[in-house]
């Protein structure tokens, strides 16, 4: 009884879901990532008046760390750099082959639209179809809604007759728009389009649930051959296989070279900060588009259908049905996705801060782990559950806050600490300490635009030259890219939060 009343709190999703003690907890526990950041930042700003030697030496000390940091990610950028073309470079179908009984494994691949144009939805099946897995092993959903309307429908019959007879099994599934306590967006329509896909074809035709791998891709996801073939293998090889998710790295490929340079640069950022993860596999959360076992995603019920950030709650629906016996496999394999463009500089820009916004309203999984934590104390692995919920606090609340201090605190006790404090010895070297310490942290600069020219995909023929001169330039713009588009709207998302002003799931354009 107690068992199952602890996986009764498996789906909750905000206070507004519990009653009585265990709403007032949730709450607060909302409240703590913003809570958190917002007591850093202003607590700098009060000492800097007060007390302002003391958060001269801090800014020091976190300028050190900094440069530290960068260093330690910059190392394991270069070597998750070395993994992904090592991986590349094999032959991932004849090493399948290699295994006995490599061919049951079936993968049921959702692909949730919702008024993308038919040239997004077209590369993402040609990749598909033309990817080296056995496509009769290949079950394809395209989920639309029907708040698309007529012409969602229209895209979705004509991709239906251009690609359906090319895999083993094709469903269109429409999502309801009128479902009772949904949150319109990503992962309702497909949980939606896993249920149809069970009650319409796995269950019918009695598919063994451990044969099956489901891959959820964003609709301008486009796999690189041999994708298949390496997540079959990874799920074949490693141990206790159905106790992870499998977590490919995304590269915002698709229109890279279209798109404004500032955009760029935080897509790159994030497909760092993924590569890097992917060697720190501890610390490692589903996102965006990756892959699990349909016997998982039975068992925890589907994807929540009123959540923002459905990606990595799965993962974490996942942790606490199985008592935190659930990891990430990185699979050191990349995906192609688009940057965030539309079709002005400045429509760009608000749908950038609006898609980071969403990205860092991810500090709710923060309430949702130290809360499981709670109810489960007694039998939950203390040691696992504690370093993913520390994880999640550091990497929120340094999301929002360690851009701004590096920017804009060294200079508060100097502003703020009044004539005794500007006649110091202390206050005439803080900014040669920090312009130094500062100076040699560009290793990490100069680091991710080594990397980043490595990875650039085949110009354009109606570019030159210049076009490739500006994306390496365009790193010149990376400190303004992480405050404006990274601790801004990570400081919104959590302040929302705070508030309980839940926000509403919000479809990033795919322009191209």
């Amino acid at each position: 009884m107690q068992e199952q009343k602890n996986r009764d709190f498996l789906k909750i999703s905000k206070a507004a879901d519990l009653s009585g003690m265990d709403k007032k907890i949730y709450r607060v526990l909302e409240i703590l990532p913003g809570f958190l950041s917002w007591s850093t930042l202003l607590s700098l700003i009060i000492f800097s008046y007060f007390y302002p030697v003391y958060v001269a030496y801090f800014v020091v000390a976190f300028d050190i760390y900094w440069l530290l940091l960068v260093v330690y990610l910059g190392i394991h950028l270069v070597v998750s750099y070395i993994m992904l073309k090592r991986n590349l470079a094999v032959d991932w179908k004849k090493k399948c082959e290699s295994i006995i009984g490599w061919e049951r494994i079936r993968h049921l691949v959702i692909l949730p639209t919702y008024n993308e144009g038919l040239d997004v939805l077209r590369s993402t099946f040609d990749a598909l179809a033309h990817d080296s897995y056995p496509n009769d092993k290949m079950i394809v959903v395209l989920a639309i809604e029907e708040r698309a309307g007529q012409g969602a429908k229209e895209r979705a019959r004509t991709i239906e007759r251009e690609y359906g007879h090319i895999f083993g099994r094709f469903l269109v599934t429409i999502h309801p728009d009128d479902i009772v306590g949904e949150l319109k967006g990503k992962g309702s329509n497909q949980a939606w389009a896993a249920k149809k896909a069970k009650e319409q074809i796995i269950d019918p035709e009695n598919m063994p649930y451990g044969d099956i791998l489901v891959s959820v891709f964003d609709i301008d996801t486009i796999v690189i051959s041999g994708y298949f073939h390496r997540l079959t293998y990874a799920f074949l090889t490693v141990e206790n296989p159905y106790r992870a998710s499998y977590q490919p790295i995304p590269m915002y490929h698709n229109n890279l070279w279209q798109a404004p340079f500032f955009s760029r640069v935080a897509a790159r950022s994030n497909t760092f900060w993924q590569m890097m993860q992917q060697i720190r596999d501890e610390k490692m959360v589903t996102y965006s588009s990756h892959s699990m076992t349909w016997q998982a995603l039975v068992d925890i019920g589907f994807w929540s259908t009123n959540m923002v950030s459905e990606d990595s709650r799965i993962f974490y629906n996942c942790f606490v049905y199985y008592d935190g016996d659930y990891r990430v496999e990185p699979l050191y394999f990349p995906i192609s996705m688009d940057v965030t463009m539309d079709t002005t500089p400045w429509k760009t820009m608000k749908s950038l801060y609006i898609q980071q916004r969403r990205w860092g309203w991810g500090a709710e999984n923060v309430a949702y782990l130290i809360f499981n934590f709670i109810k489960r104390y007694k039998q939950s692995p203390k040691y696992v559950y504690i370093r993913h919920i520390m994880v999640q606090i550091y990497g929120f609340h340094s999301w929002a806050t360690n851009a701004l201090i590096t920017a804009f605190v060294g200079w508060l006790p100097i502003i703020l600490g009044g004539e005794r404090f500007r006649q110091s010895v202390l206050s005439s070297n803080l900014p040669s300490v920090t312009q130094f310490l500062m100076t040699f942290a560009m290793v990490g600069l100069v680091i991710s635009t080594i990397v980043s020219t490595l990875l650039l995909p085949p110009r354009p023929r109606h570019y030159g030259f210049g076009k490739t001169l500006t994306m390496v330039l365009q790193w010149a713009v990376l400190p303004l890219v992480i405050i404006c588009f990274g601790s801004f709207p990570a400081l919104e998302a959590q302040t929302r939060l705070m508030f309980g002003k839940y926000m509403g799931f919000w479809v990033t354009p795919k322009k191209r």
